[in-house]
Order: structure tokens, then C-alpha cells, then sequence
């Protein structure tokens, strides 16, 4: 190998290094996955996290990348040892973390690399993460999210933060696409609807005519009109009406199994995270067999106002938000208070596609 060949073998291999962490702090995984060769592998003892080839990389870091509030990694060039068409090399790095449940680290790690030569040019066959140092003390700087895209960086710096979201107020379009790349990261379905009407449209697509259904005490399925749709006509075997025929003194045993297996449960969430989990509450805890896994496929509706950055903050959002405005309900529908006895938190799809979130951009319900 001549020394100009060399020399432009490094200088490739030093931008595929470039080209990775510039793909993380733009969070763009399709691109970063395309910087491996087929099979390569990314390693992260530390996380632990092992990914095999491009997809596992993409999918890997998706999930990842969904807990972050922010990240920045710096690389320092390191090593690089040549090989014909193939190569090993080690790079330093620098890190800050902000996890979206409030875990804060700065970190020193080393890349150690294996690189080989492809007809689209040099890639990663193999990234094994070793971290040097690590503290976890909360970090003293803050990301500037309000001024993100403009004005300079002092005033970026300087800049109030922006209020707090009320938990009535319609998460964002990027929070919205955030949350479903998480829930997909986690085996759920996921996709995002203007509004209730498609919702409703969607559900007639994707629960075959005489399933038997069972639609969840839920204020949303109630105004958006899908609780109607479901146990007025007789398109599907509806569980709800069969189960308010049924004495419940004498039937209570038909009940809990009416409403443990269906084909399908509709029902919507008290909130869903940013980094992919749902959270339900109820006062008896009978409609949350089905949604935990004992009806064969779940669909939740979800308004725009029920996203929130991490599960402490649902569960605030439950007895803050939704419990007063459920008591209120309850006690001029029933003369009860109303109560949160049982909640339900699902934070992976053990079975991917078994549920379906349908997360929309209006709001609806509490």
C-alpha cells in the first residue's frame, strides 16, 4: 500500500468516526446502523447492550435514544492501525446525559474499533464501549430546549425556561413522534392520528367484524363516540352489555371471565411516557386483566394532553389530573367519590403487535 493510500484510509476512517457521533447527536439511527457493515456489532458492556447487525443497531438505539432528555458526545482521535482492508483503531470520548427520568452522567470511554473496507467504502465492523470514568453527580449546566434554533448562544444561555406544560395542554408534534418511536421500541404498535374521528375509522380496520370486544370506562372512548360504536350496533359481540345483563350476585364468576379474555379490549391510558410505557388506573381493577394481557389484542386511544416525560411524572398526572376530575364524574354519575385502587403500568410488549396505541393529536378526554 502506497503512502497516499494510506494516508486517505485514515482520513476516511477518522470521518466514519466523525459521521457516528454526528449521527447520535442528530439522532438519526437509520444513518448511524448504515455505518456497520451488515454483521457488524456494537457493544455496550457497561449498559449492557449487545446489537448484531444493522436493524438490532437502529431498533437498539431507538430504544435508547427515547430516554434521553439530552445527550453530547465528543470524540478525540485516536488510534488507527492498517491492515490492507481491514483495520483496528480506538477513539476517546467525552459524554453528558440527561435521562428523562433524571438521571444525570458525565462520562470518559474509549471506542475500541474494528473497521473493514466495503465497495461503499470504510465501515464499522465491530464498536466495543469502555467507560473510564464515571460520575453521576447532577450536572450544572442546563439544555436550553426554549431557544433551540435561534438567537445567539448567549441568549440561548440566558434564556427563562419555558413554563411547564399543564397536564391538560396537547404534547407537541416532536413529543408525539418521540412517544411512538419509543412505544415501537418496546413492541408496540404505534401511530399518530389527527383526531378521534380517525380513531374511529382506524378501529373499524383493525378489529374484525364479530370479535368479541370489550371497551374500557373511559371518558375518551365516551365523547370520541367509539364506546357507542362498539356496544350499540352489532358489528362486533360487545362484552360490556353482556356483562351488565348478567346479576351480579349470582353471576360474579361469568363476569371476571367475560371481562379477563376477549378477542380485543379498547380502552385509552391515565398517561403514556415519552419513553414508552402506558399507565392505567381504575377504582376495582376488573377491566385491567384484558389491557395486561389477557385479551388477545389491545388497542388504546390516547389524547395529545395524556403525553408526559416519564413515568414519575404519569403517576403525578394521575392522582393530580385525572383522579379529581374522575371524582367529579363518579359523584354526580353515581353519588360515589371517585378512587384509584389498582394501577397498571405496561412498559414493553412481550408479544410485539399484540397492542396497538393510537396516539392522536388532539386532546380528548382526562
Amino acid at each position: 500500500m502506497n503512502d497516499f493510500q494510506a494516508i486517505a484510509d485514515r482520513v476516511e476512517i477518522e470521518a466514519l468516526r466523525g459521521e457516528f457521533t454526528d449521527a447520535l447527536m442528530m439522532r438519526d439511527r437509520p444513518r448511524l446502523a448504515a455505518l456497520f457493515t451488515p454483521d457488524g456489532v456494537l457493544r455496550m458492556p457497561a449498559v449492557p447492550a449487545e446489537q448484531v447487525g444493522r436493524e438490532e443497531i437502529r431498533v437498539g438505539g431507538e430504544r435508547l435514544q427515547s430516554q434521553w432528555d439530552f445527550f453530547v458526545q465528543t470524540t478525540h482521535p485516536g488510534t488507527i492501525l492498517l491492515d490492507g482492508d481491514t483495520a483496528t483503531g480506538r477513539a476517546y470520548i467525552q459524554e453528558l446525559v440527561r435521562t428523562l427520568d433524571g438521571r444525570e452522567v458525565l462520562n470518559y470511554a474509549v471506542y475500541h474499533d474494528r473497521y473493514e473496507r466495503t465497495p461503499q467504502g470504510w465501515k464499522f465492523a465491530e464498536r466495543e464501549y469502555e467507560i473510564r470514568y464515571l460520575d453521576t453527580s447532577p450536572l450544572a449546566g442546563t439544555s436550553p430546549h426554549a431557544a433551540r434554533g435561534s438567537g445567539t448562544a448567549q441568549e440561548a444561555v440566558t434564556a427563562a425556561p419555558a413554563p411547564a406544560r399543564s397536564f391538560a395542554d396537547p404534547a407537541s408534534a416532536e413529543q408525539l413522534e418521540r412517544t411512538a418511536a419509543a412505544l415501537r421500541a418496546h413492541g408496540f404498535a404505534a401511530e399518530i392520528l389527527d383526531d378521534a374521528a380517525a380513531a374511529r375509522a382506524r378501529l373499524r380496520e383493525l378489529i374484525p367484524e364479530g370479535a368479541a370486544v370489550l371497551t374500557g370506562a373511559s371518558e375518551t372512548l365516551r365523547l370520541s363516540g367509539i364506546d357507542e360504536d362498539i356496544n350499540t350496533g352489532d358489528r362486533y359481540d360487545a362484552v360490556r352489555p353482556r356483562v351488565l345483563a348478567i346479576d351480579r350476585a349470582t353471576g360474579a364468576d361469568e363476569i371476571r371471565r367475560l371481562l379477563a379474555g376477549p378477542d380485543y379490549v379498547v380502552n385509552s391510558v391515565a398517561a403514556v411516557t415519552e419513553t414508552g410505557s402506558l399507565v392505567l388506573a381504575s377504582g376495582s381493577g376488573s377491566q385491567l386483566p384484558a389491557n395486561a394481557g389477557g385479551a388477545a389484542h389491545a388497542v388504546w386511544i390516547v389524547g395529545a394532553q395524556k403525553v408526559v416525560p416519564d413515568l414519575g411524572t404519569a403517576l403525578r398526572r394521575v392522582e393530580e389530573h385525572a383522579l379529581p376530575l374522575e371524582d367529579a364524574r363518579a359523584q354526580a354519575v353515581y353519588g360515589t367519590p371517585g378512587a384509584v385502587n389498582r394501577l397498571l403500568v405496561l412498559k414493553a410488549e412481550p408479544r410485539p403487535g399484540r397492542g396497538t396505541v393510537l396516539l392522536l393529536r388532539e386532546t380528548i378526554g382526562y
